[in-house]
């Protein structure tokens, strides 16, 4: 059974969300995200570098931070899944319901893919 969301990240406003490179170096980058039954979603590009970090290690880490990327508690480790498009609709509902921003569609028009982040 899968490993509900750790207390620490819940309600927060900003996550950490760390990918690695094929050499091994991690990446973080602050990313706004929706949370539901232990697992969070997250919204971006395809064109970005953290998308093909996943595509080839889907290990990440999550930590809760600030606006700019300053961690704030403790790092967990987590599994990113690339989300199918018939899955879209429900993480960007997920992260609709917390940022109201979030819903205006001429700021986040670019946005084409989703994750799904798991705790194992």
């Amino acid at each position: 059974m899968p490993a509900e969301t750790p207390p620490a990240l819940r309600g927060r406003k900003y996550l950490s969300l760390a990918t690695f490179r094929k050499n091994g170096i991690k990446v973080a980058t602050p990313v706004w995200f929706g949370e539901e039954a232990g697992k969070l979603y997250v919204m971006t590009r395809s064109d970005m570098g953290k998308v093909k970090r996943i595509r080839n290690n889907a290990q990440v880490t999550v930590a809760p931070c600030t606006m700019g990327g300053k961690v704030m508690g403790p790092e967990f480790p987590a599994i990113a899944r690339i989300l199918p498009p018939q899955d879209h609709a429900h993480a960007r509902q997920r992260i609709n319901h917390k940022y109201w921003l979030a819903r205006l569609p001429l700021i986040w028009s670019r946005t084409d893919t989703y994750l799904e982040l798991s705790f194992p």
